[in-house]
């Protein structure tokens, strides 16, 4: 059964479709407002904080996945060219390095101009969507900042993506 359809055809605001996805995977939430959920999801490399903004004036809903990169001050330039590499490869959403707060962003804004409907599948898959990609270019942001390799060799590991299963 597709997600939509847990749902009535009623409107539901954007964050109350986020809160009841969060309570579907079990994750870790807290409402912060009518207009705002941040959650914390379990990854293979680390925990991501996921946080979701319903702006009713431009009718956008807006996602930031944040995880902690700590870079030395002399990886800074290897950290924003293996962004620009990673970005390559993202078509919905983007890398970003918040340096003050020292933190690695994903972010996307699913925008529903003219009263449109944000359904739960569009929001499940954007929380996907971060999710996967931050799992995926983690091992190359670290084996930049931490391991002395390249941009081009580290982005190597997130291309050569495994397929099929053992």
């Amino acid at each position: 059964m597709a997600l939509s359809e847990q749902f009535l055809q009623e409107d539901l605001h954007p964050i109350d479709i986020v809160e009841h996805l969060a309570e579907h995977h079990d994750w870790e939430f807290d409402r912060i407002g009518d207009d705002q959920i941040a959650m914390a999801v379990e990854g293979q490399w680390r925990t991501y904080s996921i946080t979701l903004a319903w702006s009713s004036y431009d009718e956008t809903l807006r996602m930031v996945c944040t995880f902690e990169m700590e870079p030395p001050e002399e990886k800074i330039p290897a950290l924003y060219h293996i962004l620009n590499d990673v970005n390559d490869q993202c078509w919905a959403g983007a890398f970003t390095y918040w340096d003050e707060q020292k933190l690695m962003v994903y972010r996307y804004g699913l925008v529903m101009t003219g009263a449109q409907a944000v359904s739960p599948d569009q929001v499940d898959t954007l929380i996907h969507a971060a999710f996967t990609n931050c799992e995926r270019f983690y091992p190359a942001f670290q084996l930049v900042v931490w391991g002395d390799q390249t941009p081009e060799q580290a982005i190597q590991v997130a291309i050569a993506e495994a397929f099929g299963r053992a």
